[in-house]
């Protein structure tokens, strides 16, 4: 099973991926309690900054985001994260972004459910 959590709210427990590319603003290492750090399955600098998290920019940024996880590069990832579900009960995958609705988490976990 993998979930989607807020980093700053995370309390579940399972195996914990932080899926951000840069580290979340004001916690620690241990707060945050990541078992790893995927920061290259974020979306690229280009498309976060372009996104900003406006909300009427977020279909657009779903199908951007979509494509870059189907990089070679990235698929070798997607790959991982799913060889990992099959080793642990839940998987959480931890971002930061307020919104939790329009977040690359949401893509990313989509993405991910669709994969055998």
């Amino acid at each position: 099973m993998i979930v989607i959590e807020r980093v700053y709210r995370s309390k579940g427990k399972g195996f914990r991926i932080l899926i951000d590319r840069v580290w979340p603003r004001g916690l620690t290492k241990e707060k945050v309690s990541a078992d790893i750090w995927e920061k290259e399955i974020a979306p690229s600098n280009a498309l976060r900054r372009w996104f900003s998290h406006d909300e009427s920019k977020w279909n657009e940024f779903r199908k951007k985001y979509e494509k870059e996880l189907a990089s070679s590069d990235n698929l070798e990832r997607l790959k991982y994260i799913k060889s990992l579900e099959r080793k642990h009960d839940k998987i959480i995958l931890l971002f930061g972004a307020k919104d939790e609705i329009h977040n690359q988490a949401v893509v990313l976990k989509e993405v991910l459910d669709k994969i055998k």
